[in-house]
């Protein structure tokens, strides 16, 4: 390994066990340490190069005994710039900002999402107040939403906002009075009316940008009930309404909570592709509603903290978004 700053230059020497011939699977396997993408992103780029030459096609077969050489360069500047982008504000003062976060909008910049954040909106909305907050690229962020996860979210506007909030964050209620409420469609009824969810969550072992339920994981515990159920085309229960709590913030954790106990969202196509059938037993009306949803049937409807500055209790609760609004009613209306 060569070079100054963060800029690396890489040499990989095929061995032939790599499992695959092809250059982006070869060099993932000997590359752990960047990720696929990453990896993609280099070779489509010319940065990964054989006796000399650019190899442009990540399904290029290499042979045992080549020699691959990877530049990888010095990291971006990671300071996000201010966009104008309008924020749906449900509360501002001088320590917190919370907002109704819309379906689409990627709480912070990330690979191939470097603009166009919630943390450029707040960046152009609260001005320097945010800067240096809780790292760079996250400024004034203790908790997140999935890009196509509506609903409440709170932001620090300054230090002292940003470790109160991300020590309540931390403890989720088990000794203060923060609560985090979510509603969900899910698919099919489960058996009784309340329950809780208590499976470690980690990383999926093929599948990078998914979680899974494994015994390595971190705990995780989600809380659900029952707030409606909705019937078919034959009368039988099809899907549910279930109201969420969570008591941990694991990534991705009521999607693969519900999906790990037989009842995955609406709409989730990384967590319920197995689940596309059973769109079938929805009347007309609902199948497109589903399908114009275009995303996992989940928002956060509930926010409960104690204010970092005063203590004061402070209560939010947000109404199901258009989209959900008119899923509901079509689903309603095939009972």
């Amino acid at each position: 390994m060569q070079g100054s700053g963060s800029a690396q230059r890489l040499e990989v020497v095929v061995a032939g066990d790599e499992g695959s011939a092809r250059l982006d699977r070869v060099l993932a396997a000997r590359l752990p340490d960047l990720s696929r993408s990453r990896l993609k992103t280099l070779i489509l780029a010319g940065s990964v190069t054989f006796r000399s030459e650019a190899i442009r096609d990540p399904a290029y077969h290499v042979a045992p005994g080549d020699t691959i050489t990877i530049d990888v360069p010095e990291a971006a500047p990671a300071e996000p710039r201010a966009e104008d982008i309008a924020l749906d504000i449900v509360f501002e003062d001088d320590d917190i900002i919370v907002i109704n976060k819309p379906a689409g909008l990627v709480v912070h910049p990330a690979a191939g999402h470097e603009t166009g954040t919630l943390v450029n909106a707040l960046i152009a909305h609260c001005g320097n107040s945010l800067s240096g907050i809780g790292g760079v690229r996250r400024p004034g962020i203790v908790h997140r939403l999935d890009k196509d996860t509506t609903g409440l979210m709170v932001v620090a506007k300054n230090d002292l906002a940003h470790q109160s909030l991300s020590a309540q964050f931390a403890d989720h209620g088990r000794t203060g009075e923060m609560r985090r409420g979510y509603l969900a469609f899910a698919w099919g009824v489960p058996n009784r009316q309340r329950g809780t969810v208590d499976a470690p969550i980690d990383r999926h072992p093929h599948a990078r940008e998914k979680m899974a339920v494994r015994q390595s994981g971190r705990a995780a515990v989600t809380h659900w009930e029952i707030m409606e159920s909705f019937a078919g085309r034959d009368g039988k229960p099809v899907a549910s309404l279930l109201a969420c709590e969570l008591e941990t913030g694991r990534t991705h954790q009521i999607r693969v909570h519900l999906s790990h106990i037989g009842h995955p969202l609406l709409g989730d196509a990384v967590y319920g592709p197995h689940f596309k059938t059973k769109a079938n037993q929805l009347g007309p009306e609902s199948q497109g509603a589903l399908a114009a949803l275009g995303r996992q049937a989940l928002h956060a409807y509930l926010l409960v903290i104690e204010h970092p500055r005063s203590g004061e209790l402070l209560h939010w609760e947000q109404p199901l978004p258009e989209d959900l609004l008119l899923l509901q009613g079509r689903l309603k209306a095939a009972l």
